[in-house]
């Protein structure tokens, strides 16, 4: 293996410097990218279109302007880091899929999405779109259309989804850095079934102009990486008041709140619960290992205790369910045939809810994050797991949990769904090793979620970045040979 190929398994940070100091040229970042994503993707899947030209187009324009004297470009934080996004997100010259067979039929966009607008800005490089579950909705990735998203760590598991080929790309080494959504957890439930780090923003924090929506009030976009280091790096990145007619309604105009330079402040001063109850009645032995593992380490031994939380998660899916429903419901009535069925039924089934249960769900929401307000006032982080188990077969329609029999599909959400509908930030940091009980398997990983206080991402990634610095989480490349 190459230099070059090596550079790109590793970090985004170290590719970056590496293309300031001259050592490699962004074009043979970009070409080791090309060739590791054409090399594994016929067995991850994680591609549903590579943008091989774009790519080599846009690292020939960084070298020739390097080579030029640019300095500021020369000082750009993700220079020359090859990068991908959920096909959800508009890339020009491209339909935006959003995993499904409808869109096929939607014309290509003009222009890119404002996070991949941004993320270029700061030097990286577009190489392709990545798969979904269809629309966002749901938990594993097993595209009817595009084919399931393989877990790189295990062939023959799912990623997690909705957004399982933005991590499972991370984890193969095929990009350093993606880009995916979360509405109930498709972030945090991919990242702990690929063993990558994955950040849900606070709600409103980054814009989501050039995204094609699932469920408006409750989703957010965000970063895949192999460490917090670079996470942190492409949030900054990304972060910020967005300005233009089409800008994203639901996005606060805060200004750069940077979180990169705050990580090696580590976890002094913060004070750290464990959730109680809901929190370990629902994960299954080699999870409650792995936050047991993430509290020692960090020395939290208080227990928190989240009330309301089977409420929060209730209204979280009534209000997913209308909301998605009424977004696709002019295609429900004319080509139904053409979604997924699971996808269909669901929507077709939000379509039908009362009002008044859309509004009660919408009172205890607010009651709900009231309460995890209080308790925000004792504690600066806390910690869950992120999944309830570790990542099941692809086709597996159950799971056994703690002596319940579970459907894979609604269930692999358990744990994140109660902080999507309330819009906290959380990370999750991927954690190897022996379950304490028996259980799942200890070669895969299982995700812990760190919960941070509504725009606390810098505390959130400071937890992250002292659990990965002792080794307690860490994101190696899948063992696929290339």
């Amino acid at each position: 293996m190459s230099g070059v190929d090596t550079l790109v398994l590793g970090a985004a940070d170290a590719m970056a410097q590496a293309v300031r100091t001259g050592e490699v040229s962004a074009t043979a970042l970009a070409q080791a990218s090309l060739a590791r994503i054409e090399a594994t993707d016929a067995r991850v899947n994680a591609f549903t279109a590579v943008t091989g030209d774009r790519a080599l187009a846009r690292a020939a324009a960084l070298d020739a302007a390097l080579a030029q004297g640019d300095e500021a470009l020369r000082a750009s934080p993700l220079l020359g880091v090859p990068f991908a996004v959920k096909n959800l997100f508009d890339i020009a010259g491209l339909s935006t899929l959003a995993g499904s067979k409808i869109e096929r039929d939607s014309p290509p966009k003009a222009h890119d999405a404002e996070l991949v607008r941004r993320l270029e800005a700061a030097g990286a490089v577009l190489v392709g779109a990545l798969n979904m579950d269809e629309y966002a909705y749901g938990f594993t990735t097993e595209n009817s259309h595009e084919g399931p998203v393989h877990n790189p760590h295990d062939l023959e598991r799912i990623a997690g989804g909705s957004s399982g080929g933005s991590a499972a790309a991370v984890a193969a080494g095929q990009v350093p850095l993606t880009l995916g959504s979360d509405t109930n957890g498709s972030i945090r439930v991919p990242s702990s079934l690929c063993g990558v780090f994955g950040l849900k923003p606070t709600f409103g924090r980054l814009p989501r102009s050039g995204s094609y929506p699932f469920v408006s009030s409750l989703d957010h976009l965000g970063p895949f990486a192999r460490s917090v280091g670079d996470l942190a790096l492409a949030y900054d990145a990304m972060q910020g008041p967005e300005t233009g007619a089409l800008r994203d309604a639901g996005c606060l105009q805060r200004p750069l709140e940077a979180t990169h330079a705050e990580l090696a402040k580590g976890t002094q001063g913060l004070r750290i619960g464990v959730l109680d109850g809901y929190f370990r009645r629902y994960a299954g032995a080699q999870a409650l290992a792995a936050v047991d593992a993430a509290a020692q380490m960090l020395g939290a031994i208080e227990v928190a205790h989240l009330p309301l939380v089977e409420a929060g998660r209730a209204a979280a899916f009534l209000i997913t369910n209308a909301e998605g429903g009424a977004l696709h419901l002019s295609d429900l009535r004319t080509r139904a045939e053409d979604f997924e069925p699971l996808s269909r039924d669901r929507f077709l089934a939000g379509t039908l809810l009362p009002a008044a249960w859309i509004d009660r769900a919408q009172r205890v929401r607010r009651v709900y994050a009231q309460a995890v307000a209080r308790l925000f006032e004792h504690f600066d982080i806390l910690l869950a797991p992120a999944t309830p188990c570790a990542a099941t077969t692809i086709g597996q329609e159950w799971f056994e949990l703690n002596g319940q029999r579970m459907l894979v599909r609604p269930n692999m959400g358990l744990l994140t769904q109660p902080f999507s509908c309330i819009g906290l930030p959380v990370c999750a940091v991927p954690v190897w090793g022996e379950p304490a009980r028996g259980g799942e398997p200890a070669a895969l990983p299982i995700g812990v979620q760190v919960i941070g206080a509504p725009w606390r991402e810098d505390r959130v990634l400071r937890v992250a970045a002292a659990l990965q610095a002792t080794g307690v989480a860490h994101a190696p490349v899948a063992a696929l040979t290339a």
